[in-house]
């Protein structure tokens, strides 16, 4: 049976909903799929609970390493700190990665006043993503700009 490893920020509760959401349309649609999400394993991430440091780099370390595939969320203002390392860590244990990159900023590249206005000091009209963490996930991946897009290329990556 193929694993996913879900990875997002998971302590709002937009990011719990929407991890919840994605997580539900990729379990319907691949039923003998096992997917992952961090936010569903309450020993260490119950907030109202304790778990350290090291009980949490091991729990979700054993869970992304006994993987097959990440699906990782790539939106927010900055890249969530604890995805871009699950995305390292994948890279590092040659695990393919899903990026899921869905800022509306993308659009437009061929807009010829937005690349003009590239010309400008601080006028990007397009939003940026850290093209080390872009470059992991596309050496063994590929990175989505929807989510319906996303749930049916997982298709090329099960076994």
């Amino acid at each position: 049976m193929t694993k996913i490893y879900f990875a997002n920020g998971l302590f709002s509760e937009q990011e719990a909903r929407y991890n919840a959401y994605m997580v539900e349309q990729i379990r319907n649609e691949y039923p003998n799929v096992e997917v992952y999400l961090p936010q569903e394993n309450a020993s260490i991430n119950d907030k109202n609970a304790y778990a350290d440091s090291i009980a949490i780099a091991k729990g979700d370390t054993n869970e992304l390493v006994a993987s097959d595939l990440v699906v990782a969320v790539l939106d927010g203002v900055g890249l969530d700190a604890g995805v871009a390392a699950e995305i390292g860590l994948a890279f590092g244990k040659n695990i393919p990665v899903v990026g899921l990159y869905t800022d509306s900023r993308q659009q437009g590249a061929t807009n010829q006043a937005k690349l003009e206005a590239l010309q400008e000091v601080a006028e990007s009209q397009f939003a940026y993503i850290n093209l080390f963490v872009i470059g992991l996930i596309k050496q063994n991946g590929q990175v989505y700009s929807s989510s319906k897009d996303l749930v049916s290329g997982l298709r090329d990556y099960l076994k």
